[in-house]
């Protein structure tokens, strides 16, 4: 029975407060080309604390600022009004650390636009899990 309780203890205050203890490290999602853009590339999502950091890196990506956010839906059905706003890639790079958990961050898919003036162009999506 000794056993027993800790594991219990473990579920209850899983299910409490929502926080999966598989949740504790560094989430990857991998960012696949599109429109023939060339870019490709990864997005890491790490939980600290009650904030989330994003950090993405686009191989293949201009020097100009790219605009990147989090959508509802996937890369095949992706809704075209952005959830989250990221911090633009600029030269392949961009961290953002929203005010949020991880949970609210992993959903839907992430997608990297063209250009501020073509924001219609998506060049790199990735699902998120």
């Amino acid at each position: 029975m000794k056993r027993v309780l800790p594991t219990v203890a473990v579920a209850a205050f899983t299910a409490m407060t929502g926080i999966a203890l598989a949740q504790s490290g560094p989430v990857t999602a991998q960012l696949g080309e599109q429109n023939k853009s060339g870019e490709t590339g990864t997005a890491t999502i790490t939980p600290q604390g009650n904030k989330t950091q994003v950090v993405l890196q686009i191989k293949g990506a201009p020097a100009e600022a790219q605009p990147a956010h989090i959508h509802d839906g996937t890369c095949a059905s992706l809704d075209p009004k952005p959830r989250i706003p990221l911090q633009n890639v600029v030269n392949g790079k961009s961290t953002t650390v929203l005010d949020m958990p991880l949970a609210e961050v992993k959903k839907g898919a992430i997608n990297v636009h063209k250009s501020a003036s073509d924001l219609k162009t998506y060049v790199a999506c990735g699902d998120l899990k």
